[in-house]
């Protein structure tokens, strides 16, 4: 049975293993390999940017979403429970 593992999990194990193969390769001088090792190094530090703004915005649309909520506390209270409602709905309908 797989197991599921967070995505920051799966992101640095694959981070980690692209550099191992870096490392791995560096006596190697061959052209291809060294611009391949070139090519994945590029891809390492796109991939953590990447992940670094996705972080960021998740964060911004929590601490937004945080704000609305204190803002109008009976309101979220009531969409909440219109939610809850119609997936109970929803789901009781299936059976």
């Amino acid at each position: 049975m797989k197991t599921h593992r967070a995505p920051a999990h799966e992101f640095e194990s694959l981070k980690e293993q692209a550099q191992a193969l870096v490392t791995a390769t560096a006596d190697v001088a061959e052209s291809k390999v060294v611009e391949a090792r070139k090519r994945l190094t590029r891809a390492i530090a796109a991939g953590k940017e990447t992940w670094e703004d996705i972080q960021e915005g998740t964060i911004a649309r929590a601490k937004a979403a945080d704000e609305v909520i204190r803002d109008h506390p009976y309101q979220s209270l009531g969409v909440a429970f219109a939610v809850g409602a119609l997936v109970g709905f929803l789901w009781r309908g299936r059976d």
